[in-house]
């Protein structure tokens, strides 16, 4: 299931990618036992961050006897849990409410809603919905 990583050519752009895995990999952890934190769309977050950063830490996460089956289904095209859509979409849709009432700029308010609807779309209509049993 593992693949060859493109690692970035910039070192800091690495570093930074790897601290963003990492944290990702900290709340998906965290999502596994708090019911309002998605567990998925992090563990992809980082599986994304490290497949640019380290060859190593990306084995490592898909690898994972425990964090690894979260991920594969969708890393080998079969989709991601019907929860973990609906976790996506709505942590997506209450941070873009928070942000669209805390910026008073329009272009910024006419992006995020741009991109929530355009990510929300990918999210129902492109992505497979993998089915339990």
């Amino acid at each position: 299931m593992t693949r060859p990583i493109r690692r970035h050519r910039h070192a800091w752009v690495r570093y930074l990618l790897l601290a963003v895995g990492w944290l990702s990999v900290a709340l998906g952890v965290a999502g596994i036992f708090l019911p309002l934190l998605p567990t998925t769309p992090f563990l992809l977050l980082a599986a994304a961050c490290f497949m640019r950063s380290s060859q190593r830490f990306y084995d490592w996460l898909v690898l994972h006897p425990r964090l690894g089956p979260w991920i594969a289904d969708y890393l080998e095209g079969n989709g991601i849990p019907l929860k973990g859509k609906l976790y996506t979409l709505a942590l997506m849709w209450a941070s873009i409410g928070l942000s669209f009432y805390l910026l008073p700029h329009l272009w910024a308010r006419v992006f995020m809603l741009t991109s929530a609807v355009l990510v929300s779309l990918y999210i129902l209509l492109l992505v497979k919905t993998r089915r339990l049993g």
